[in-house]
C-alpha cells in the first residue's frame, strides 16, 4: 500500500489550543485516515521549517488526497505531502527510465 510522507505546520491559535488543552493529535489523523482504508504509520513534532511530520499508509492517490482535503479544509494546519516509493517501485522506474529514449541536447 502506497506511502505518504506529509509535513505540517499549525497555525498561532492550534498552538494556543493545545496549550490550553494538550491533546493526542494522532488520534484525529487515524480517524480521517482509517474509513478510507488507510493507517498512520508515524507522527513526530519537530523544531525547524515544519511544526511535524506524519506517515501515512493509504490505498491510493484519491484516498491521500480526501484526507488531506479534509485537513486543508479545517483550518487546522497547513500541510505539504509527498508521495514515497518503495526501493521495488524505485528499481522499477530505474528499468523503465533505460527504455525511455530521451537525447541529450
Amino acid at each position: 500500500m502506497p506511502h505518504y510522507f506529509v509535513r505540517f505546520s499549525y497555525p498561532p491559535e492550534v498552538w494556543a489550543g493545545l496549550i490550553a488543552n494538550p491533546e493526542d493529535r494522532r488520534d484525529e489523523i487515524r480517524k480521517i485516515a482509517e474509513p478510507l482504508g488507510g493507517s498512520l504509520v508515524g507522527y513526530w513534532y519537530a523544531f525547524g521549517d515544519y511544526d511535524g511530520y506524519v506517515v501515512l499508509e493509504l490505498p491510493d492517490n484519491v484516498s491521500a488526497a480526501a484526507v488531506l482535503a479534509d485537513i486543508a479544509a479545517s483550518g487546522a494546519a497547513r500541510v505539504s505531502t509527498t508521495p514515497l516509493l518503495t526501493v521495488e517501485e524505485t528499481l522499477e522506474a530505474l528499468a523503465r527510465a533505460r527504455g525511455v529514449g530521451r537525447r541529450a541536447p
